[in-house]
C-alpha cells in the first residue's frame, strides 16, 4: 500500500476537519476564488446542454426503436468506456496541466455533440450511429471527469473544498432540472435535433472559463511507469477501508439502482401512457430531489457522514421498490423527489470523504476509481436491467435493482467498524 506523503495530514484528521455543517451563506464563500466563479459559470451553462442532450438521445433511441434493450444499450456504450479507461484518465490527471487536458476533452465533446446534431436535423441519424457517438463521448468522459473532479482542489483550497463539492452537486443538479424540462418541450415542438445542436454551442461557455483561469502551475513530480502508477492507485484506494468500502456501496447501487434512469423514458411512455413532455417532467424530478440532495450534503455534520452513505443507500433502494409500482404521473414525480436525493447524498457523502481520505499524490487515480464505481459501473446496470426488463418488464426489472441496494447497504453497515475505525470525538 502507498503511504500518506510526509507533510499531509493523515486520513483520519482530513475528515474530521470538516468541523460543523456549513450555512447556506457560507458555502458562497466559495466564490471569492475567481478561478472558481469562472468554472461554475462555464460549467452550468454547458451541464444545461449536456441534460438536454441526455433526455433527446434517450427519447430519439426509444422511438426509433421501442427496446429497453437497446435503450440500455445506448447507455451501456456511453458509460463503459468510463469503466476501463478512467483509471488511465486518472493517471493522467496526476501528471498533466489539468486545466489543458479538460479544454482538449471540452472541445472534443463539442465536435461529438454537433455531428449528432447534424445527422438529426438532417433526417439521417440511424441507431448504431447514436451508440457509435454515445460510445465517444464515454472514452472522452473517462479522460475528462478524473481531471474536472481532481481541479476542484486547485481551484479552492482544501479549507473550502466541501463547499466546492456541495456546490458542484447543486450546479449538476440545478441543470438536471433546468435541462430536461427544457429538452422535453424543445422535443415536442422541434424534435430532438435541436436539443443536440444546443449542446454543442453550450460547450463555448466552459472553453471560455477555462481559458480565463489561471492556476499556479504544480509541483514538478518523479513519473513512474503508467502502468505501475495505475496498480499503486488500486493498491492505495483498496488498502484503505474507509475508500474500499465506500468505492463498494456506491458500486453496487450504481449498477443496480441508479441504472433505472436508462428505463424512464419506458416508463414514461409504457406505464405512464405518456409522451416526450412526461418524460422530461420525471427528468426534472429527478433533478429537483438531487439538487435538495446537494444542499442537504453541506448540511451533514462531520460525526454523521461516514454513516450517511448507507442510510441513503437504504432510502435509494426503497425508493426504488415503491417508484416501480407508481401508475400515475403526479405520484411518480413525487416519489422519484426523495429517491433521487437519496442517490444524490450517497454519491456525495461518498465523493467528500474519497477526496478528503486520498493523499495528494493520488487524488486524480483515487477519483477515477470513484468515477469507475459510480459512472463505470452504470452502464453494466443498464445492460442488465433492459435485458431483464425484456423479460420481466420494466418494473420488476427496477424492484429487484432497489431489493440489491438495500442488500449492499446492510452488507456496508456490517463492514462500517473496519471501514471507519474507532472514531475520535468531534472538536468542541
Amino acid at each position: 500500500m502507498v503511504g500518506t506523503p510526509v507533510g499531509e495530514p493523515p486520513a483520519e484528521q482530513e475528515v474530521e476537519d470538516l468541523g460543523a455543517p456549513a450555512s447556506a451563506l457560507a458555502l458562497l464563500t466559495v466564490f471569492r476564488h475567481r478561478n472558481y466563479r469562472l468554472f461554475f459559470a462555464g460549467q452550468f451553462v454547458s451541464l444545461m446542454g449536456t441534460w438536454m442532450q441526455s433526455v433527446a438521445q434517450g427519447w430519439l433511441v426509444y422511438s426509433l426503436t421501442h427496446s429497453p434493450f437497446l435503450l440500455g444499450l445506448t447507455t451501456f456504450c456511453a458509460q463503459v468506456t468510463v469503466f476501463f479507461v478512467a483509471p488511465f484518465g486518472g493517471m493522467i490527471a496526476d501528471r498533466v496541466d489539468r486545466r489543458r487536458m479538460l479544454m482538449l476533452t471540452q472541445s472534443l465533446s463539442m465536435i461529438q455533440a454537433l455531428a449528432l446534431a447534424v445527422l438529426t436535423l438532417t433526417h439521417v441519424v440511424q441507431v448504431w450511429e447514436i451508440i457509435t457517438l454515445a460510445f465517444g463521448l464515454g472514452l472522452i468522459n473517462a479522460f475528462d471527469i478524473p481531471s474536472r473532479q481532481s481541479m476542484t482542489l486547485d481551484m479552492v483550497g482544501r479549507e473550502d473544498l466541501r463547499h466546492a463539492i456541495a456546490l458542484n452537486s447543486m450546479m449538476f443538479n440545478l441543470a438536471r432540472v433546468i435541462g430536461p424540462s427544457v429538452a422535453g418541450a424543445l422535443i415536442a415542438i422541434t424534435g430532438e435535433g435541436v436539443c443536440f445542436a444546443i449542446n454543442a454551442f453550450s460547450f463555448g461557455a466552459v472553453l471560455t472559463s477555462l481559458i480565463l483561469m489561471r492556476i499556479p502551475p504544480r509541483p514538478k513530480r518523479v513519473n513512474a511507469h503508467a502502468l505501475q502508477e495505475i496498480l499503486d492507485g488500486y493498491r492505495y484506494s483498496l488498502g484503505e477501508p474507509r475508500i474500499r468500502t465506500a468505492l463498494m456501496l456506491v458500486a453496487v447501487s450504481s449498477c443496480f439502482g441508479a441504472a433505472y434512469l436508462s428505463l424512464l423514458p419506458a416508463f414514461a411512455r409504457d406505464l405512464l401512457h405518456g409522451d416526450a413532455t412526461s418524460y422530461g417532467t420525471l427528468m426534472t424530478a429527478v433533478g429537483a430531489g438531487a439538487l435538495v440532495g446537494a444542499y442537504g450534503l453541506s448540511r451533514i455534520h462531520e460525526r454523521w457522514l461516514t454513516l450517511a452513505p448507507i442510510l441513503s443507500a437504504v432510502c435509494f433502494g426503497a425508493g426504488l421498490i415503491v417508484f416501480s409500482h407508481s401508475h400515475t404521473l403526479w405520484l411518480s414525480v413525487v416519489i422519484l423527489l426523495p429517491t433521487a436525493c437519496s442517490l444524490m447524498l450517497l454519491g456525495g457523502t461518498t465523493n467528500t470523504i474519497i477526496q478528503l481520505t486520498a493523499a495528494e499524490s493520488m487524488r486524480g487515480r483515487v477519483i477515477s476509481h470513484y468515477t469507475q464505481s459510480f459512472l463505470g459501473m452504470m452502464p453494466w446496470g443498464s445492460l442488465m436491467l433492459g435485458s431483464l426488463a425484456g423479460r420481466i418488464g420494466v418494473a420488476d426489472a427496477v424492484t429487484i435493482g432497489g431489493a440489491i441496494v438495500m442488500v449492499s447497504a446492510a452488507v456496508a453497515w456490517f463492514s462500517k467498524r473496519e471501514a471507519f475505525g474507532t472514531r475520535h470525538a468531534p472538536a468542541e
